[in-house]
């Protein structure tokens, strides 16, 4: 993220206050382990996370309350697919937004928050309305494979025929 913790916390408490409702000293301990960690975690995660963090336990369902909560107010996502949570990677910024969708890479699990244009939205919308289904939510995830993941297994392979080059390659 490009803003510091404790700007981010600032903003996620002001934009509360904007809206008339509380970041509770929980609310905000749950909102920074997902700040701190490199992944998206599942509440079972959070629960052991905040444990190991804050040296108190919290019962799964009290996280998943606190979860509902930062979810509503826009400070975190839930990504359907692998029920799991990650901070909203706009917290912090002044501007309006497109809508957020979700890039999953299925080797590292790693996640980009891209944003689709909000005419591009509509046109799906229209798209799904004509076919005769009515949107629930308008949230993508789009799985696949990561840049980073591609590199790797790309350089891999090349080592391991730079290793064996007297082995019969197959095509």
């Amino acid at each position: 993220m490009a803003h510091s913790i404790d700007s981010i916390i600032a903003r996620a408490r002001a934009e509360c206050d904007r809206v008339g409702v509380k970041l509770t000293p929980k609310r905000q301990n749950i909102l920074l382990v997902l700040l701190l960690s490199e992944a998206p975690l599942s509440a079972y995660d959070i629960v052991d996370s905040y444990r190991e963090r804050y040296h108190e336990s919290l019962p799964a369902m009290s996280v998943y309350r606190i979860l509902n909560f930062l979810v509503d107010n826009k400070l975190v996502h839930k990504l359907e697919t692998t029920n799991q949570f990650l901070p909203c990677a706009h917290i912090a910024c002044d501007h309006q937004h497109e809508i957020p969708q979700f890039l999953i890479c299925d080797r590292c699990h790693a996640v980009a928050e891209v944003g689709l244009r909000k005419t591009l939205v509509r046109e799906l919308q229209d798209s799904v309305r004509k076919a005769g289904f009515a949107l629930t939510s308008q949230q993508l995830e789009l799985h696949g494979v990561c840049a980073k993941c591609r590199g790797e297994s790309a350089m891999e392979s090349n080592s391991s025929e730079d290793d064996d080059e007297d082995a019969p390659h197959r095509h």
